[in-house]
C-alpha cells in the first residue's frame, strides 16, 4: 500500500515536472497560444480570416529581419543596423530602377548586393577591426540611414510596379509578404540546421575560443554571418517598400529592436549558442498579434509600448528560468528532437483550435451594434498639433454618439499601414487617416475602398488612391504666409535660417516648398542655412545652437512647426523677439503662449481642433451615405501678438 502511494506521488511529481519542462522548453509557443485565445475571447474581430492574414502580413517584415538577426545572435553577436540597411537597400532599388532606368532585375540584384555589402562591412569591422558588434553595427545604422537620405534627397521614391507586386495577394486573398516570410524562414532553418556555417554559428556562440582552437576560421565565418544578416535585411526592405509602393528613406526606423526582440522572445539567448528559426517566427508573430489585438481593443498607443516592453522582459526572464531548470537549449537538434518538436507544434495547434472554437461562442448571438464605429490613425501623438486634432475629433465623436478608435503611427508609414489594415478587417464604418506619407498610405486606402469603407484624409492627402474627402489646411499656402510674414517684419532684407521638418514627410516637403515660393518676393532675404530638425523641440534647440556658431548675425528664423520654433527660441535666448524674429507653424498652445510673450513673432495657425471636428463630421456623413465635399479647406491664419488673444485653435 505504501509502495503504491509512493509510486503515485512519484508519478504525479514526474508529470508535474514534465509539464513544467514542456512549458519552459516551449515558452514562446505557450505565450502565443495564450495570446490568441485571450484576444479571441476579448474581440470578435480578431478571429477572422482577413484579420489573421493581416497579422501574417504585419509580422512578415519583422520576421525576415529577425531571421537574419538570429544568425548573429546565435553566434553571440548583435546587429543594430538591419532596419537602416533595409531602408538603404529599398532606396537603391527604387533609385536605380526609377530614376536611372536600370532594368528592374539588375536593380533587385544591386539592392540585395547593397545589403550583403553592408553586412560584410559590419563583419570586417568586428572580425578584423576588433570593434565590439554593438559599436560596429551602431555606426552602420547611422551610415546606412544617412546614405538612404542622401540618395533619395529625403523624399520617397516610387517603387517599380513589377516589384510592388510583392506587396499584393495571390488569388485575391493570400498575401505575398506571408509567402516571402515562409520561404525566408525555411532558408534560415536550413542554414542553421543543415549547413556547415550553421553549425559554426552555434560553435562560435557557445565558445568562440574553443571554436577557433577546433580549427574553425572564426573571422571568415563572422564575415559570412553578418553578410547573411545584410541579405535578409535587404529582402525585408524590398518587401516593406512593396507594401508601401515607395522606398521611404525613414522606413524601418527602430525595426532592429523589434527584430532582436523577436529572436529573444523566440527563445534565443543574447549570450549566444542557442536559437532557431521557428522560435524567431513565433517571436515575430507574438509581437504582431500583440499590436493587432491591442489596436482592435482600442488600447492607447502609449500603453502598447509598455505592454510590448513587459513581454520582452518576461521573455528574457523565461530564458533565465529555462537555463536554471536545465531546459533543452533551442539549438539545431537531431532528427529525434525535430520529430518531438513537430509533435509539440501539432499538439499546440489542436489545443489552440479547440479553445479558440470554444471562445467563439462568446461572440455569437449578440445583437448588432447600433453605435457608428470609426478609426482615426494619426501620424504621431508626440506633437501638440496632432494631439489637438485628436482632441477635436474625440469631442465631436462624443457629441455625435460615435465610437472612435484612435491609433498613433509614431511617424512610421509601415506601422500606419498595419493600423489601417486592422481598421479595415475589423469592419469599422469609416476611417480617418492623417498620413505619415501621402504615397505610402495609398495601398491601405485602396483596400478600405475595396471593402466599401469611407475614408477621410485629414491634414495631408493620399496620393494614388480615392478618399471621400480631404479635410486640410494648405501647407504650401501656409509656408508662403510664413515667408511673407518674416519678409515684411525684416523689411525685405536680412539673413535667415530655415528649420525643416522630418525628411521624407509630405508636410515637411510642402511647407518647404511654400517657404521657397514666398521668399521669391523678397530678393533681399538671404537664406544662410536650411537644416532638418525633425519637428522636434530638442532637435530644434540643438540645430539652432549649431547654426548660431556659423551664423551669429542671423536676423530671422522660419520653422516648419512650433515645436522647432520653440527650440530655436531657447537657443537664441535674449535675442528671440528682439534682434532675431522667429516664425513658427501650427498654432499649438505652447506656440501661442510664446507669441503672446513676444519671443515668437508669429505662428501660422492651422486650427487643428477644427480639423479633427470637421473630419469626424464628414466621416459620419459619408457613413450615412450623404454627400460630402471632396476638399474641405480649413483656413490658415497668421497669429501675432496683436490678434493672439482672440484666436482659438
Amino acid at each position: 500500500m505504501a509502495t503504491d502511494t509512493l509510486k503515485s506521488r512519484a508519478g504525479a511529481k514526474s508529470a508535474t515536472s514534465g509539464l513544467r519542462r514542456l512549458l519552459l522548453d516551449n515558452g514562446a509557443l505557450t505565450a502565443l497560444i495564450v495570446l490568441v485565445i485571450a484576444l479571441s475571447a476579448l474581440s470578435g474581430d480578431f478571429l477572422t480570416t482577413d484579420n489573421l492574414l493581416n497579422v501574417g502580413v504585419q509580422a512578415a517584415v519583422t520576421a525576415v529581419l529577425a531571421f537574419g538577426v538570429t544568425f548573429v545572435i546565435v553566434s553571440a553577436g548583435i546587429d543594430l543596423s538591419v532596419g537602416s540597411v533595409a531602408a538603404l537597400s529599398a532606396t537603391v532599388l527604387a533609385w536605380t530602377a526609377t530614376s536611372h532606368g536600370v532594368p528592374v532585375a539588375l536593380a533587385v540584384v544591386l539592392s540585395v548586393a547593397t545589403g550583403v555589402a553592408a553586412g560584410l562591412v559590419n563583419g570586417f569591422l568586428i572580425a578584423y577591426g576588433k570593434l565590439p558588434p554593438f559599436i560596429a553595427t551602431l555606426a552602420m545604422l547611422s551610415v546606412a540611414r544617412g546614405l538612404s537620405l542622401v540618395i533619395s534627397e529625403g523624399s520617397p521614391i516610387p517603387f517599380p510596379a513589377s516589384v510592388s507586386h510583392l506587396g499584393d495577394t495571390l488569388g485575391g486573398w493570400l498575401p505575398v509578404p506571408v509567402l516571402v516570410m515562409i520561404v525566408m524562414g525555411l532558408i534560415a532553418a536550413f542554414v542553421l540546421g543543415r549547413t556547415y556555417i550553421g553549425r559554426s554559428m552555434y560553435a562560435i556562440g557557445g565558445n568562440e575560443e574553443a571554436a577557433r582552437l577546433s580549427g574553425l576560421r572564426v573571422k571568415k565565418q563572422k564575415l559570412a554571418i553578418y553578410a547573411f544578416s545584410g541579405l535578409f535585411a535587404a529582402v525585408a526592405g524590398i518587401v516593406l517598400a512593396s507594401r508601401l509602393s515607395s522606398a521611404q528613406p525613414q522606413a524601418a526606423d527602430g525595426y532592429e529592436l523589434d527584430a532582436i526582440a523577436a529572436v529573444v522572445i523566440g527563445g534565443a539567448s543574447l549570450a549566444g549558442g542557442t536559437g532557431k528559426a521557428s522560435g524567431t517566427l513565433i517571436g515575430a508573430l507574438i509581437l504582431a498579434v500583440l499590436r493587432n489585438g491591442l489596436n482592435l481593443l482600442n488600447v492607447s498607443a502609449f500603453w502598447q509600448q509598455v505592454v510590448i516592453g513587459v513581454v520582452i522582459a518576461l521573455a528574457v526572464l523565461l530564458d533565465t528560468l529555462r537555463r536554471k531548470a536545465g531546459a533543452t537549449p533551442l539549438a539545431a537538434g537531431t532528427g529525434g528532437n525535430r520529430g518531438k518538436q513537430a509533435g509539440t507544434y501539432a499538439l499546440a495547434a489542436v489545443v489552440t483550435v479547440a479553445l479558440v472554437g470554444a471562445t467563439s461562442f462568446l461572440h455569437n448571438g449578440g445583437s448588432p451594434a447600433t453605435t457608428p464605429k470609426m478609426g482615426l490613425s494619426l501620424s504621431t501623438l508626440n506633437n501638440p498639433f496632432f494631439v489637438q486634432i485628436r482632441a477635436g475629433a474625440q469631442a465631436e465623436a462624443r457629441k455625435l454618439g460615435v465610437d472612435l478608435t484612435v491609433t498613433d503611427a509614431q511617424n512610421d508609414a509601415s506601422q500606419q499601414a498595419n493600423q489601417l489594415q486592422n481598421f479595415t478587417s475589423s469592419g469599422l464604418g469609416a476611417i480617418i487617416v492623417n498620413p505619415v506619407d501621402s504615397d505610402a498610405a495609398s495601398n491601405s486606402v485602396k483596400a478600405a475602398d475595396k471593402a466599401r469603407i469611407p475614408v477621410i484624409a485629414v491634414d495631408r492627402g493620399v496620393n494614388k488612391a480615392t478618399v471621400d474627402a480631404l479635410v486640410a489646411s494648405d501647407n504650401v499656402k501656409g509656408g508662403e504666409l510664413a515667408a511673407r510674414t518674416i519678409g515684411e517684419k525684416l523689411g525685405g532684407k536680412g539673413k535667415i535660417v530655415i528649420l525643416q521638418g522630418q525628411a521624407g514627410t509630405s508636410a515637411a516637403r510642402e511647407r518647404a516648398a511654400g517657404f521657397a515660393a514666398g521668399l521669391k518676393a523678397y530678393p533681399g532675404i538671404q537664406v544662410v542655412a536650411q537644416q532638418p530638425a525633425d519637428f522636434d523641440r530638442t532637435k530644434g534647440l540643438d540645430v539652432m545652437s549649431n547654426l548660431l556658431q556659423a551664423h551669429p548675425d542671423v536676423q530671422g528664423v522660419i520653422a516648419a512647426n512650433d515645436e522647432m520654433a520653440l527650440g530655436a527660441i531657447k537657443a537664441l535666448g535674449s535675442k528671440a523677439g528682439k534682434s532675431v524674429q522667429v516664425v513658427g507653424f501650427d498654432g499649438t498652445p505652447d506656440g501661442l503662449k510664446a507669441v503672446e510673450s513676444g519671443t515668437l513673432y508669429a505662428s501660422v495657425a492651422q486650427q487643428p481642433s477644427q480639423l479633427g471636428r470637421i473630419a469626424v463630421d464628414n466621416a459620419l456623413k459619408a457613413l450615412q451615405g450623404k454627400t460630402v465635399e471632396e476638399t474641405v479647406k480649413v483656413p490658415v491664419k497668421v497669429v501675432t501678438k496683436e490678434n493672439v488673444a482672440g484666436f482659438s485653435g
